[in-house]
């Protein structure tokens, strides 16, 4: 089945930001930042000397706007088009004019890892450690975060066998966001695991620039081994119910439709956010359920998408594609506020979790 997705998600007071609902009724905080604002964090607004020490006066409310340019400069800084300098170079040239300096704006566009928080480390809902795999085609192993109900095995003498996600960080490693979207599938009744790419170097730094330089470094053929080797984990994990199904954000978009083609039939489904697509030739490989998501803003993703929707098509590829109205790309990620659209974002939870539900929950055979 196909689906082309572009109507209006809700009414909405400022197309720059989209609108936000709670099911039946609309509801517009005051306190949420519109996309081209500067979200409610501190920024120093002056300074001044009190008992010989300088003290920094800071404001939470204190706005300015950014201009979608900012945005997608960001964009390019963090998938590698352009280093440090010239990101902070540019901001201090190109937009001096909004009144705030250049380190200020990079601080609103940065990841905000406990504003994007929505399952705790230590939620008593599930149950997560941290697993090291073989890979002996790729870097040797794998590390990652495997998460799962606390039900699972807690209720029933026999432990439930449950579907199962792998979960595909962007291209700077398995940064907090990744781990809590693991989380968020656990509490869906799945048993999840968030592989780091960067395990064999250490692994995911702490820092998303000094992760993304990590994962310059890597091979790439041995970084997809990696994946594959964790798809396979999952699926004969003695917990599951023999149903792997793979989603993930930009890098991890496009391999989940590497994995795709790579896995044929021993992945269940598959829910890329704004990946790039395989080649057309690999298509005819895919045996998975693919439901694809993207930004309406995100240009060159959604451009190329037609393609690849025909080519599955052609290849009768069980899929759904949906473009989100007044969405950049990375609009998912709520550690992001300046790309974050809310409806979108929780729009297409729900259709991924709906769409895992339909393909994974049966026992494979």
């Amino acid at each position: 089945m196909t689906l082309l997705h572009a109507r209006p998600l809700v009414p909405q007071p400022d197309p720059a930001w989209g609108a936000r609902s709670n099911e039946a009724s609309e509801s517009f905080p005051l306190a949420a930042p519109r996309r081209g604002e500067l979200s409610p964090r501190s920024v120093i607004i002056s300074t001044r000397r009190k008992g010989g020490h300088l003290v920094s006066q800071t404001t939470e409310k204190a706005k300015a706007k950014i201009p979608a340019e900012a945005v997608e400069l960001y964009t390019q800084f963090i998938h590698g088009e352009i280093d440090r300098r010239e990101f902070m170079d540019t901001l201090g040239r190109r937009f001096a004019g909004i009144g705030l300096t250049a380190a200020a704006l990079s601080e609103a566009l940065m990841p905000n890892y406990a504003l994007g928080q929505q399952v705790r480390k230590d939620d008593d809902r599930i149950k997560a450690t941290y697993e090291t795999i073989p890979s002996p085609t790729g870097h040797g192993y794998i590390r990652g975060y495997f998460v799962r109900p606390f039900s699972q095995d807690t209720r029933t003498e026999t432990p439930v066998k449950l579907p199962t996600v792998l979960v595909i960080h962007e291209n700077r490693g398995l940064n907090p966001h990744t781990e809590d979207v693991a989380r968020r599938f656990a509490l869906e009744n799945f048993m999840a695991f968030a592989p780091d790419a960067l395990a064999s170097v250490g692994g995911y730094p702490g820092d998303d620039y000094k992760g993304g330089q990590l994962f310059g470094k890597l091979d790439p053929a041995k970084r997809t081994n990696d994946f594959v080797a964790s798809a396979q984990w999952l699926k004969s994990h003695p917990m599951s119910n023999g149903r792997v199904s793979v989603t993930g954000f930009c890098f991890g978009g496009g391999m989940s439709n590497s994995l795709a083609t790579l896995l044929g039939p021993d992945l269940a489904s598959a829910a890329p956010f704004y990946g790039g697509a395989p080649p057309a030739a690999e298509v005819p490989k895919i045996k998975a359920a693919i439901l694809v998501h993207h930004g309406a803003l995100d240009k060159a993703l959604v451009d190329a998408y037609p393609a690849y929707q025909a080519a599955m098509k052609q290849n009768n590829v069980t899929h759904e594609g949906h473009i989100y109205p007044q969405s950049v790309h990375g609009f998912f990620n709520d550690a992001t506020p300046e790309r974050y659209n809310k409806a979108a974002a929780e729009e297409a939870w729900s259709r991924t979790i709906g769409w895992f539900n339909k393909y994974s929950r049966v026992a494979a055979t």
